[in-house]
């Protein structure tokens, strides 16, 4: 996880990919799957997000048994942690491999007395802590964590990755990106697009950057693949397939924002 990787789309086991509801097993044979799909083509990048430390704990061996390159660490799931027991669960994670770690920063998950101060602690007690994924949606938090100067920042939002990139995010773990890939590249490359006169993706001006971050994102973002020519909308229990005027409507959207951005 270095300035190299400008755009990241191959992180496994994430929220898009419905990690909550994927057996355990699932999960491993997924990342297998992904590396043997991408060989050296591209990193692949496992979520580790679970109840509990040992679990965690758990998946985290198991992506490293399955070659993956690194590992996006969320903190405890479901549970506020305080920042003592929140430092022991990314401890326990951070020292069960040598990969490259990614610290998952989800604005519904921010524990108790959590700051960028907190992300240069953590990068002091373990060297193979690179990167965050701010979705929290604060801009301030990339320029905070920009100045401690030994992270490297990804934005996790579709709706902020120009305010974020200027900020100063050098990556992005993008929702988007598999319906809309090409659009994605030219959004996140905003600043040379701008400086030859030519043009932003109309992504980037409308409501289909915003699905990223409502509560029903996953399905949203699946109708959207689907629509684009790309994976099933299909996702399982308890989320259901969107039905009626609101799938009529997130269909509509993307078809005008198919007609702006030809293929």
């Amino acid at each position: 996880m270095d300035g190299r990787v400008r755009l990241q789309g191959n992180c496994r086991s994430g929220s898009l990919g419905e990690a909550p509801t994927l057996t355990r097993e699932e999960k491993v044979e997924i990342l297998k799957q992904a590396r043997r799909s991408l060989g050296d083509q591209a990193p692949v990048i496992a979520g580790v997000a679970a109840l509990s430390t040992a679990d965690a704990v758990w998946l985290a061996k198991e992506a490293y048994r399955a070659g993956v390159d690194g590992l996006m660490v969320l903190p405890p799931q479901v549970y506020r942690s305080d920042w003592r027991e929140t430092q022991a669960h990314l401890d326990a994670i951070f020292q069960a491999t040598p990969l490259s770690c990614m610290l998952y920063n989800k604005s519904h998950c921010v524990w108790n007395g959590y700051h960028p101060g907190t992300d240069n602690r953590i990068a002091v007690r373990h060297g193979n802590f690179h990167a965050v994924k701010e979705s929290s949606g604060d801009i301030r938090r990339i320029t905070s964590l920009k100045h401690l100067g030994s992270l490297a920042v990804f934005v996790g939002m579709d709706d902020v990755v120009v305010e974020s990139v200027a900020a100063g995010a050098i990556g992005w773990v993008a929702g988007l990106v598999n319906a809309f890939p090409e659009e994605s590249v030219r959004l996140f490359s905003w600043r040379r697009a701008v400086h030859r006169r030519s043009w932003i993706p109309s992504i980037a001006g409308s409501c289909l950057v915003r699905l990223d971050t409502v509560p029903k994102f996953v399905q949203l973002i699946k109708q959207v693949q689907e629509e684009c020519g790309g994976p099933s909308a299909r996702v399982r229990p308890p989320r259901l397939e969107l039905a009626g005027a609101e799938r009529d409507d997130v269909l509509a959207l993307t078809r005008r924002s198919l007609a702006n951005c030809p293929r």
